[in-house]
Parts: C-alpha cells; sequence; structure tokens
C-alpha cells in the first residue's frame, strides 16, 4: 500500500537537496507546478509516465520514490539491477496505440500473454502456414549511431515479407523482440511505431512482441532487433520451383540499394575510409545511399501471386544471386544468367571502387541492383514484366536450360555504365 504523505514527504526533501524549486521541477518534468505540488503534499501520486523522469531528476530510483525513503541497509530491488518496472510499464502502455490494427482476426491486444489469431480461411481448401524468422544485421549498429532508428524497422518488416512471398503467401501477422541494455522510451517507441507502420504498409499486422531489458548482457544505448512473421498459402498455390521448366525466362527485378546485406563488409571500408560517409553517390550522400530501408515486394508481387505463369521466385539477399536463386532450380535444370544484362546501381560501383573489391566478391555479397527473381514461363514474361513494372524496374537476365550447375552465369557486369 502506497503511503502517500511519506512519498510527498521524500519528493519534498530529494528536491530541496537537488536545490530546485518546485516550478523547476515542474518545467524539467513538463508538468504543471500544481502537479508537483501536489505530489509532496500526499495528495496525488507521479503517473507511470512521469515517475522514471521524476527519479532521474531527483536522483534517486523509482522503488525509493514508491517507499517514501531509501531502503535500509544493502536491500536489492530489480531497479538497482538496472531494470525499472514501473518505467517499463509506462513504455508498454505507451505502445498500446501502435497494435491498433482494422484485422478482425486479431483477437486480443497488448496486455495478454499472448496474441491470439483467428485461423479460419474458409475460401482455401488447404490453407499452409508459412514461418520466418529475421534481423537486420549490422545494418541495426549503423542505424542507431547515425539516426535511422525508425528506417532499420522497414529493412526488418520488409526482409521477412519479401521472404514468406517467395513461397507464394501472403503476409498476416508479425511479432517482434526488442532487446536493450536500457530501455530508453523515446527510442523504443520509434521503434514499435515504425515495426507497425512497415508492418500495415505490408498489409499485415503487429499483433505482439517482446521488449527484453538486459542491462549485465547489452550495452546502454545498444538494440537488437528480430522479428518472425506467419503468412498463409493455398497448398495447390505454393511457389517453391517444382514449376520451373526449361525455357523458362529469368526476370531480375531492381533493388533499391544493398537492402540489408553486406553491411560487415561496408563498416570495414567507413573505418578505413571515414570520410567516404558525406561522398556522394548518385546525388545523395553515401551514408543515405547505404541507409536506404529493403525495397517491400510484397505489393507488386500480390497481383501475380497463384499465376500459373509464376514458376519460381527467390529473394536476393546473402549470398548473392547465384546464392539465392539456386536454392529454387530443380535438379537437373541450371539457371543461365548473362551478367552484362544486370544494371548495377552506383553505390555498388562506388562500393567496388572504394574498396578494390573483385567481381566475384561483389557478386557473393551484395544483390548488385538486383533484389528479387522471378522465374515465368516464356509466353508470359512480357505481360509479368509490364505487371512489375508499374511497381519497380524489371527486365530478363537469363533463361533456364538443362544442366547439372543450379546457376551458371557468364559474361560480366558492366560497372562502367
Amino acid at each position: 500500500m502506497l503511503d502517500g504523505v511519506k512519498m510527498g514527504r521524500f519528493l519534498a526533501a530529494k528536491r530541496k537537496e537537488a536545490k530546485m524549486t518546485q516550478q523547476q521541477l515542474a518545467e524539467r518534468l513538463h508538468v504543471s507546478f500544481q502537479a508537483v505540488s501536489k505530489w509532496e503534499s500526499g495528495a496525488t501520486y507521479p503517473s507511470l509516465e512521469t515517475l522514471h523522469d521524476l527519479a532521474v531528476a531527483l536522483h534517486v530510483s523509482a522503488d525509493d520514490i514508491l517507499a517514501g525513503g531509501h531502503k535500509a541497509g544493502e536491500a536489492l530491488s530489480y531497479s538497482k539491477a538496472g531494470v525499472d518496472i514501473a518505467y517499463t510499464d509506462s513504455i508498454k502502455q505507451a505502445m498500446t496505440g501502435y497494435l491498433q490494427t482494422p484485422d478482425r482476426r486479431v483477437l486480443n491486444g497488448l496486455g495478454p500473454f499472448a496474441a491470439l489469431y483467428d485461423i479460419q480461411f474458409p475460401s482455401m481448401e488447404e490453407p499452409v502456414l508459412a514461418l520466418k524468422s529475421e534481423e537486420p544485421g549490422s545494418k541495426q549498429k549503423l542505424a542507431m549511431e547515425y539516426g535511422f532508428t525508425e528506417s532499420i524497422c522497414y529493412d526488418m518488416i520488409n526482409h521477412l515479407v519479401n521472404d514468406i512471398v517467395v513461397m507464394g503467401a501472403r503476409p498476416l501477422a508479425v511479432l517482434d523482440c526488442i532487446v536493450c541494455g536500457n530501455a530508453e522510451k523515446d527510442t523504443i517507441q520509434t521503434l514499435v511505431r515504425g515495426i507497425a507502420d512497415a508492418c500495415r504498409q505490408n498489409e499485415c499486422s503487429l499483433v505482439g512482441g517482446e521488449t527484453s531489458i538486459q542491462p549485465a548482457v547489452v550495452a546502454p544505448g545498444t538494440y537488437v532487433l528480430t522479428s518472425s512473421i506467419v503468412g498463409i498459402v493455398e497448398r495447390k498455390k505454393i511457389v517453391d520451383g517444382s514449376a520451373i521448366r526449361p525455357g523458362d525466362a529469368v526476370l531480375a527485378v531492381a533493388s533499391n540499394g544493398l537492402h540489408t546485406n553486406g553491411y560487415s563488409l561496408v563498416r570495414l571500408l567507413m573505418e578505413r575510409m571515414p570520410q567516404i560517409k558525406l561522398d556522394r553517390v548518385d546525388g545523395i550522400t553515401f551514408l543515405e545511399q547505404i541507409m536506404k530501408p529493403h525495397t517491400a515486394y510484397y505489393k507488386g508481387l500480390k497481383g501475380l501471386l497463384g499465376d500459373s505463369a509464376l514458376h519460381g521466385m527467390a529473394h536476393i539477399t546473402g549470398g548473392g544471386l547465384a546464392g539465392n536463386l539456386s536454392r529454387v532450380i530443380p535438379a537437373g535444370l541450371s539457371a543461365q544468367i548473362d551478367l552484362s544484362k544486370i544494371r548495377p546501381l552506383p553505390i555498388f560501383r562506388a562500393i567496388k571502387e572504394y574498396g578494390s573489391i573483385e567481381e566475384d566478391e561483389m557478386l557473393r555479397t551484395f544483390n548488385c541492383g538486383v533484389g528479387f527473381v522471378l522465374v515465368v514461363a516464356p509466353q508470359e514474361k512480357r505481360r509479368v514484366m509490364e505487371h512489375m513494372e508499374a511497381w519497380y524496374p524489371c527486365y530478363e537476365i537469363g533463361r533456364i536450360a538443362e544442366g547439372e550447375a543450379a546457376v551458371q552465369c557468364f559474361n560480366r557486369l558492366d560497372w562502367v555504365q
């Protein structure tokens, strides 16, 4: 049971020790003078939203305020260990608005132990769930360092959705996880808002997740993001490459930059050549180029899902074009890729030049301008390209033939253009 009078006396004493008037404390906390006066008289209590900032201002813990005094001896508390429950509860309350969704399949909101989702799909004979977890890799380190906090959320969600779209699935719901060394309300709110907005843009819902504060494990100011998605696809409409045949066309769908791969190499390059951050590449800085959010392909692809012309898809991530396209090519067939038809973006030409990187290494590490690949029936390639061109540049880079190697590349990229 809270003792308002005892708490008020403690607050008044600590305010005076800090050499602040009630008005000065009120201004620091962005509350009214009357609010501080009422706390100190015991008439009202500080809200959860204010408690943490009040504790910081008075150089005490939230536990001390709630107890109305410093605890005797060496008694330990969760806040002394680095986790202020009152403050984290206020952060959770602030998340509620970001989890609002029009999807009636979401049966509950923030608060319950787990999210509930209605999985009845009467329009499907054999619905199959597509499940995937993802994180934005070391790009998130750069994002936090240079102020791209919300942008990195789009990287994570767009990558996640792309990975289930390749199976022909449409996204339904996402669960996120934020691991941090200390809970900074503004940063966490920005992250949750960014994740929720990215989900909405991909026509799915952020239904819950976890914020894990680990002060002894993760350095203060460090945030580690990950998320998981569930999607749905009719069994007979799963796209797994099994329909690929000799003569099929291989179409490239353009990326907008690095997406979420190759950042360990880029960070090494930036450590050795820190001045390149502000170099101009195709009209904007190098830093702005490498921090462009991962392209979301779902809105362009959803009109093709279930189309018999679509025989296979590949999301070009770590491992590059050959490493990812090979995952969907059936045994005995080979994707014959003409590298001279690929359109490398200026940022990849800049990275290659700055680091004197060999072409083979560029192709293994980066998407080099091809973010997604479609394998389609040859008689339908023009129709498919015209459909995709409404959303992203799309062009032919090869064909399927009989062969032992899943992907065979010939010619070389044009790095001059």
